[in-house]
């Protein structure tokens, strides 16, 4: 029988740790993100935000320690107690269900904004054109880009690029969407019509885990913040403690520069 903590859990970090050659760019992380919570991950570059993130859908592979997505062991399965890599297919079959937001948009240049949206479901979940279409445009139209369906990536703003990107990810209709600094590749003016789709998303009731250096929408939007420096969670709380009240020295020196 799942307890009521686990039912209510989208994703859980047990213990996980990172290393690329000698460098160790995740020590021992334990985290917990809720259903339809936004979870925001706050820090310096180079600690550990951008691989955490990779790591919840598998696109870095952890030494030790285990991440769960919907319950689910990611990445790998158990035998006897050992862990081995799990099968193309099963983690295939399970980034489909994880949106993920990069801070480049990976739009096909070839391809109009609505064709970019449809790719994934046709290709990947094998859905019916028509009903793939359909979604496709009520996405764009979600993201505010109903009218740019047709348009090239190169005739649309990268505010526009990266919004056909949410909607992309939004296609798959995902259980958990990630987003990398969603916002970092735009020019400032364009910042906020991403963020305010990511707000809509938020208020929709999508559980997001979300790195970001916009303290702004932190403060607003997320539920949980938590606060990484050399490859550790330093803390972690609601923002109006992180924000408000930090604990610990470093968070306070952190958000002291940053302000």
């Amino acid at each position: 029988m799942v307890g009521q903590q686990e039912a209510n859990e989208m994703v859980r970090g047990e213990g996980i740790v990172k290393r690329f050659g000698h460098l160790t760019v995740l020590n021992g992380i334990h985290f917990q993100v809720k259903r339809g919570q936004v979870v925001v991950i706050i820090g310096p570059s180079g600690s550990g935000k951008t691989t955490l993130l990779r790591c919840i859908n598998h696109l870095e592979k952890i030494d030790s320690g285990r991440i769960y997505v919907d319950g689910q062991l990611v990445g790998y399965r158990e035998v006897n107690g050992k862990l081995l890599e799990d099968s193309e297919a099963n983690i295939a079959r399970m980034r489909s269900q994880i949106g993920f937001v990069f801070q480049r948009f990976n739009l096909f240049s070839h391809k109009t904004a609505l064709e970019n949206v449809m790719e994934a479901p046709i290709y990947v979940l094998h859905e019916p054109r028509n009903v793939v279409r359909e979604r496709a445009l009520a996405n764009l139209e979600k993201v505010g880009l109903a009218d740019k369906a047709n348009a090239y990536p190169r005739q649309l703003s990268g505010g526009q690029q990266q919004r056909v990107a949410i909607a992309r990810a939004l296609a798959m209709k995902p259980k958990l969407m990630l987003f990398d600094e969603a916002t970092s590749a735009l020019d400032p003016e364009l910042v906020g019509e991403v963020l305010k789709v990511m707000r809509q998303l938020a208020e929709e009731g999508m559980t997001m885990v979300v790195v970001t250096h916009e303290m702004h929408f932190a403060r607003e939007v997320a539920d949980h913040v938590i606060f990484m420096d050399k490859a550790q969670i330093v803390e972690e709380g609601p923002p109006e403690q992180i924000f408000g009240n930090p604990q610990n020295e470093r968070t306070r020196d952190f958000l002291r520069r940053i302000d």
